[in-house]
């Protein structure tokens, strides 16, 4: 019975038998449907990648303002289109290192001050142009100019000069940074023809999949490029991305066979997603957050002691209990968790309802407080936001709560209102999250956060190349954070997906959903 299986198991990897007809001889022969997937899964890796056929995904995130252009991205669904028409130079593999991509090689002077990107021949963009070092150069201007709305700009102002040297990318810092590499690895950062300065939204590049359809907030279809410099990617003949923002519509389309995959799963029904036919559910923890953030320059939340009470009126370990249902772990109003080599832990802020009360009387604050949150900001905002209000009416704390469409919360509400539910993703280094969303100039500082001494000691960390030293000037940035920062992070969450088991090639990634995006390039279809 069992060789015969796995006999079979082998044409349903091959494409010459379907995988219903497999599951029938499998119940027929008094073998679990449990055991049935895990041999197709055995027989589908090593008989490698089966090319062809349409990868359907189902996405949260997406809105009818969503443009192509690299620089504006910002939720999951414009980050997932970028995977599939763009490269960039570097990428961050799972197990946190740098592997090459549009830069075959990279290398650095003594000092970390001058970093030298080889850049990839024979590389040619989806109208055909050759890839240049020029081409490389011309983005980084695009991200890094004083006018730009890119959400790498911060990170790119710690550049001080940016040449083509032959078939090299050559970059000088301002101060010394041996994190550089991680931060040209910033999914925005994707390589455009002549830098995207005539068209940032023609969605050209070079890129597994050429962009043939782009319906923002409904559908981005992307065809096979056959010129593809990368053959373990784009199996697939096309990709569909669908848009669809209800948790309950995403997971009864996987269910239904409508999307092979699709990304946010809340955890609370994680349980009954598993047990569905055909469908499994794929998780990895990382430094991906769910947080309420306050704007620290906009009145009642430029007062710190407004700030500190807040801080204290949340319950951690009960956001971390009702609303990840164990999928993550408990936040410390700081971005960075123990996924970060250089992460030192803080002494724990707990839920103190006396000290909530304290700091608001002090604050001087009278009346409510206005929350902004959607369904689409992370998933169980709308509740967490519920259990915050309560939390904080125990000390004396009002708490309004307004939800908002999750079309153009993106655009309207997150980084311009001033207290509101939103996620992070996280960054490979504590250098790229303080300086994407903590430096004074950084354009996504969602929380207005502008202290002098943070920024200095941030540059001093890039320049320092002991880590001890370098860990405790992060240690050091963290605590200011943790007191003064506008900043209530009460969870880490996992990444949790799920897929049909018709697809094969999953594989964990933790640095940001949907296998870092990567699912809908280096998975495929048995079926």
């Amino acid at each position: 019975m069992s060789n015969e299986l796995e006999f079979l198991s082998r044409y349903v990897a091959k494409g010459k038998m379907s995988r219903r007809d497999f599951l029938g001889r499998a119940a027929a022969l008094g073998v679990t449907a449990t055991a049935a997937n895990a041999l197709l899964a055995g027989a589908a890796r090593a008989a490698g990648p089966v090319k062809g056929g349409v990868m359907k995904v189902g996405m949260s995130g997406g809105e009818s303002t969503n443009s192509l252009d690299p620089a504006t991205y910002a939720s999951q669904t414009p980050f997932m289109n970028g995977k599939q028409w763009g490269d960039t130079l570097v990428e961050v593999a799972t197990d946190g290192g740098i592997t090459p991509r549009l830069a075959t090689e990279v290398g650095s002077s003594d000092d970390a001050r001058e970093w030298t990107f080889k850049i990839r021949p024979d590389v040619t963009f989806h109208n055909g142009k050759s890839l240049t070092a020029d081409d490389v150069l011309a983005t980084m201007e695009r991200h890094s100019g004083e006018d730009t709305k890119s959400g790498a700009l911060g990170i790119m102002r710690g550049i001080e000069n940016m040449k083509v040297d032959g078939d090299n990318f050559v970059v000088t810092l301002k101060e010394a940074n041996a994190d550089l590499p991680y931060l040209m690895a910033d999914y925005h950062l994707i390589i455009q023809p002549g830098g995207g300065k005539d068209a940032p939204d023609a969605g050209i590049g070079t890129g597994p999949y050429k962009m043939k359809v782009n319906e923002p907030g409904v559908r981005h279809v992307y065809e096979k490029n056959a010129d593809y410099w990368d053959s373990s990617r784009g199996h697939a003949d096309q990709v569909e991305i669908v848009v669809i923002n209800d948790d309950t519509a995403r997971i009864a389309a996987l269910q239904s066979g409508q999307v092979h995959m699709i990304d946010r799963v809340p955890p609370k029904v994680v349980s009954l997603v598993q047990r569905a036919p055909n469908v499994e559910v794929k998780t990895a923890p990382g430094r991906g957050h769910y947080v309420f953030i306050m704007h620290c320059n906009a009145a009642p939340f430029d007062n710190n002691d407004l700030r500190l009470a807040l801080k204290y009126a949340m319950n951690r370990q009960e956001m971390v209990d009702k609303i990840l249902f164990g999928h993550g772990s408990v936040g410390n109003d700081i971005p960075i968790n123990g996924a970060y080599p250089l992460f030192t832990a803080l002494e724990q802020r707990e839920y103190d309802p006396d000290k909530a009360a304290f700091h608001f009387k002090k604050s001087g604050h009278d009346g409510p407080v206005l929350l902004r949150t959607a369904d689409g900001s992370f998933p169980g905002a709308v509740d967490a936001s519920q259990l915050f209000q309560q939390s904080a009416a125990k000390a004396g704390i009002t708490i309004d709560v307004k939800r908002e469409p999750n079309d153009g919360y993106w655009s309207e509400v997150w980084n311009k209102q001033p207290f509101c539910t939103s996620y992070w993703g996280g960054r490979p280094t504590q250098d790229q999250m303080y300086s994407t969303a903590y430096l004074s100039t950084a354009d996504w500082n969602d929380t207005k956060f502008f202290n002098e001494t943070f920024d200095k000691m941030l540059f001093a960390a890039r320049a320092e190349l002991d880590q001890a030293k370098r860990k405790q000037i992060y240690t050091d940035m963290a605590t200011i954070l943790h007191n003064e920062g506008g900043l209530i992070c009460p969870m880490f969450n996992d990444w949790i997906e799920a897929i049909s088991t018709d697809v094969g090639g999953w594989n964990q990634n933790a640095n940001q959903t949907m296998m870092d995006g990567l699912a809908p390039i280096v998975c495929w279809l048995n079926a």
